[in-house]
């Protein structure tokens, strides 16, 4: 397919996602399914603008003066692709499956200057969460919004159940030929950015990641599961464990010692975490499923950390997830301000005296962070807020110069807010407290 017809297909894939409010990646699916004519290669370029337009959909249509899926391809491959309108104006001309040419409106568009616009404008984000997201990030809320706007590199973790880092490092960068050192986690790689219109081998694909020499976590997620502080013999309960991401770290962090309890509300979730379990080697982690009481009731004022990483609206992860933004209501942003409140009461019963309970989000939404655990101190919990940058310092797990950026994500209650503009991460929440004996 030649560019022209590329960009035609994200059109009427946008159109899908606008008739049809279908998953980004149903609809990108779906279409490769009907036009078997379309190579991977095309695929992933087509995919690529179309999550890009996805991405900056409202800055795009305010400077186009549109939201029509026309409007919103060609804007994202002018205004973010760089395409000017001359380039687009001779793919279009010499390709007979390329939409209509480009009118003196839609060329007035790729220029437009919109620096003097709202926020939330400059920032993509829903214009209902302006006054949320300036309580987190003051005057860089639009710089925040358009990093929380951008495409989110890849990262690694190693699995030292199975390997050292040298040797994973190697592994991965014999196969993907760039990769980096992260640059707040000891045990991080970073696969560098590539560009959105080419084809690239995903990373579940690696021999390194079939061997479970390394897993596929963001950095952010990787110092959240830091500040647990392992140490070997623990006891933990990841009370939320899902597909268990962190409870497979939490579990090379204890280096096969201690015991990690893996439960969640969802037990439909957990079903993911046993191919993960054996592939990584775990074998310190003990999963439960079913009713709370009767699963985990043996475990009440025994653990040592009690590890939630809650359920949340996900905006800390955009970069990854950018139709899930535009979706977001603020009915479900109170429910989930209720599953937190629930979530840090069950917990806390299963923390021993002068053991921790972590609480942790992928949101950079103060009414779901420092509120929530705020509202649960002011309910008389017996807790008491803990540095959870000293917590990190003291894991031994970040590298030489994470302490300094990390200083600049303190907040309240000593917590940690994370976000692609302070760390280079997704957005996190990291907040530890600790149970009065």
């Amino acid at each position: 397919m030649r560019d022209g017809g590329r960009i035609a297909a994200a059109i009427e894939i946008l159109d899908t996602l606008q008739s049809r409010h279908q998953p980004v990646k149903d609809a990108v699916r779906d279409w490769g399914k009907a036009h078997r004519f379309a190579g991977s290669g095309d695929r992933a370029w087509i995919g690529g603008l179309v999550l890009d337009a996805l991405r900056h959909q409202l800055s795009v249509s305010t400077a186009m003066q549109s939201d029509t899926p026309r409007a919103l391809a060609i804007g994202t491959a002018g205004r973010v692709w760089g395409m000017d309108a001359d380039q687009l104006d001779e793919i279009f001309e010499s390709d007979d499956h390329a939409p209509d040419a480009l009118s003196d409106a839609e060329k007035d568009g790729l220029k437009r200057d919109i620096s003097d616009a709202p926020a939330y404008v400059r920032g993509d984000f829903p214009e209902w969460l302006e006054e949320s997201l300036t309580r987190a990030f003051g005057e860089s809320v639009a710089e925040e919004g358009r990093l929380l706007s951008a495409r989110a590199p890849v990262d690694l973790r190693i699995n030292i159940l199975k390997s050292d880092p040298d040797r994973a490092e190697k592994e991965v960068a014999s196969k993907l030929k760039t990769v980096e050192a992260s640059h707040l986690t000891r045990l991080g790689l970073r696969l560098p950015l590539r560009d959105p219109r080419a084809k690239a081998a995903a990373a579940e694909s690696i021999p390194a990641y079939g061997k479970g020499w390394v897993e596929v976590q963001d950095v952010g997620s990787q110092v959240a599961a830091l500040a647990a502080a392992p140490r070997a013999g623990m006891k933990i309960l990841d009370y939320c464990a899902g597909a268990g991401g962190k409870t497979l770290a939490l579990s090379a962090l204890l280096n096969n010692t201690g015991q990690v309890h893996a439960w969640d509300l969802d037990w439909r979730r957990l079903k993911a975490i046993w191919p993960r379990l054996k592939r990584a080697g775990s074998r310190n982690v003990q999963v439960h499923d079913g009713k709370e009481a009767e699963a985990l009731g043996d475990l009440t004022g025994k653990m040592d950390v009690v590890f939630c990483d809650a359920p949340c609206t996900g905006t800390g992860t955009w970069r990854r997830r950018p139709d899930a933004k535009w979706r977001l209501k603020t009915a479900a942003l109170e429910k989930r301000m209720e599953e937190q409140d629930t979530v840090l009461e069950r917990a806390q019963a299963y923390v021993k005296p002068a053991g921790r309970l972590v609480y942790v989000t992928c949101s950079v939404l103060p009414e779901e962070n420092g509120d929530r655990v705020q509202a649960f101190l002011d309910r008389g919990a017996p807790f008491k807020p803990v540095s959870a940058l000293e917590v990190l310092k003291a894991s031994g797990g970040l590298t030489a110069g994470a302490s300094e950026t990390l200083e600049a994500c303190v907040t309240d209650l000593g917590a940690l807010q994370l976000s692609p503009g302070r760390t280079d991460t997704d957005g996190f929440y990291i907040c530890v407290l600790e149970r009065e004996a």
